[in-house]
């Protein structure tokens, strides 16, 4: 898989295109693209990602925090690893936004020669998304494109999104978010020195900084897996202020105790997988009454751990 970073450094042919944000790059994106890569290799030309950053969005309404649930390369890989030739992450501003849906779809035409542009129900391009589904419809009639409509994808009866997402990790329902995924939402950050409380009541954690844009769960305590060096550790992460500690607002912070572990970890990069929530956080009257609902934190993530382990070996085998 190529990814460019400007739509000016493609030059193709011919070629099947889709375009939109599609971050999270969850199961309905999937849906789409599999179906745009499979028909490309029958036609035998390469299959196209043109997507944007930042997030139109964040540019035309100030959206904060962005809450981005992956970074474009993160996105290009995903979208990589569902067999997509070339992944054109444009940047996106003001002047873009401003260029009418029939020059945008000159511009495509001139760098891509697509022959077939792939959509969801809901797409629209160009300025004030005048390009919808009836304009592209035209548009492929006159140009000579086909244009193919992918209907949405629903799981438990709701539409599947990257706004259900992000609104799934703010409320702390990792499971639910994992749900229109297809896979556990990942959060990866850099290990760095904290306060090294956990140390001193004898449950040593890891303090991630993580992108300030990054999408992350609301406060609480998950069952996590733990990536480090490539290999896989349970872990329970805690997110929040650390209540029993901070009497001030303080920043979120992202700390994880890895299960059956020990190194040092300071400077590394490590990934955890969200699988469950645990419980929310709160207040404790003490260290000691913290560290006893630590204990059974623990208890109940690798309860939980090894269940999804065993789930994980049934499908796989």
């Amino acid at each position: 898989m190529q990814h460019l970073h400007e739509l000016s450094q493609a030059n193709l042919p011919a070629c099947l295109v889709t375009i939109g944000s599609f971050d999270g790059v969850h199961r309905g994106h999937k849906i789409l693209v599999q179906s745009m890569v499979e028909s490309a290799g029958q036609e035998g030309v390469p299959s196209v990602v043109l997507t944007f950053f930042p997030h139109p969005s964040v540019v035309l309404r100030g959206r904060t925090p962005a809450f981005y649930i992956n970074t474009p390369d993160e996105k290009a890989r995903l979208l990589g690893e569902l067999g997509v030739d070339l992944v054109v992450t444009q940047h996106f501003d003001l002047e873009l936004s401003r260029i009418k849906a029939q020059d945008f779809l000159a511009l495509l035409r001139r760098h891509l020669a697509f022959t077939s542009l792939w959509i969801g129900e809901d797409f629209a391009l160009g300025h004030q998304r005048e390009g919808n589904r009836l304009f592209l419809a035209n548009a492929a009639l006159e140009t000579g494109f086909r244009l193919q409509v992918m209907p949405p994808l629903n799981v438990g009866g709701e539409v599947v999104s990257s706004t259900r997402v992000r609104e799934s990790l703010r409320s702390g329902d990792v499971s639910r978010a994992a749900s229109y995924l297809g896979r556990p939402f990942a959060l990866p950050g850099t290990v760095v020195k904290g306060s090294a409380r956990g140390a001193k009541l004898g449950i040593p954690t890891a303090n991630l900084s993580i992108w300030e844009e990054r999408a992350f769960p609301g406060a609480g305590v998950y069952a996590c897996w733990v990536n480090v060096d490539q290999d896989w550790y349970q872990g329970v992460t805690n997110i929040g202020v650390r209540p029993t500690f901070e009497r001030s607002e303080s920043p979120p912070v992202v700390e994880t105790h890895i299960l059956d572990f020990e190194g040092d970890l300071y400077g590394k990069e490590i990934t955890l997988e969200f699988i469950a929530h645990l419980r929310d956080e709160r207040r404790f009257s003490g260290p000691a009454a913290l560290v006893t609902q630590i204990e059974k934190d623990i208890r109940r993530a690798r309860e939980i751990l090894d269940s999804d382990k065993e789930a994980q070996n049934d499908t796989s085998g």
